[in-house]
């Protein structure tokens, strides 16, 4: 089955220690999403220290496993990368999504955490990781060996599809 039909989203890790070649792998792959224009306007953070993850923890309300997370990755967008304006949104869907498949490639377990639009959630992160005003927190993704295995769910829906019309 392709790994797209596999993939889930996981919340609680292993205590291991996440190798450093495999979150550049992640990066690797992230890198490789379209954007508009090959803008390509993202930046990533890699959070390892708990110190930090704590942090994150206490501006997130949904991100309470990166406390268990050995890794996670903050995705954002660089607004002065931008070529076509707003679609940087959809480039760094994209970015995070190839993170997403990736990690289940290799074995390990990720989850998205939304960040932006959530206004009160940009501010933190923005303060938090001392980003510039023109670079926006997208969404952070915290990653770990699995301590959980989630069963693949059939999400296809037919009557969803529509041809030529509504």
């Amino acid at each position: 089955m392709s790994i797209i039909y596999l993939r889930r989203s996981v919340r609680k890790y292993q205590q291991r220690e996440v190798e450093d070649e495999l979150v550049t792998e992640l990066l690797r792959a992230a890198m490789h999403a379209p954007s508009a224009g090959n803008a390509q306007p993202w930046h990533f953070i890699v959070i390892k220290s708990a110190e930090k993850r704590q942090a994150v923890a206490q501006v997130h309300p949904y991100a309470q496993m990166v406390l268990q997370a050995p890794v996670a990755i903050l995705v954002c967008a660089d607004l002065n990368l931008e070529i076509y304006k707003g679609f940087w949104v959809q480039d760094c869907s994209a970015a995070t999504m190839n993170i997403l498949l990736r990690a289940a490639e290799l074995g390990l377990g990720t989850v998205w955490c939304g960040v932006y639009p959530n206004e009160e959630r940009v501010k933190n992160f923005r303060k938090l990781f001392d980003l510039p005003e023109n670079v926006v927190p997208f969404s952070l993704v915290p990653v770990g060996y699995p301590a959980e295995t989630p069963k693949p769910v059939d999400r296809f829906k037919a009557d969803r599809i529509h041809f030529e019309v509504w």
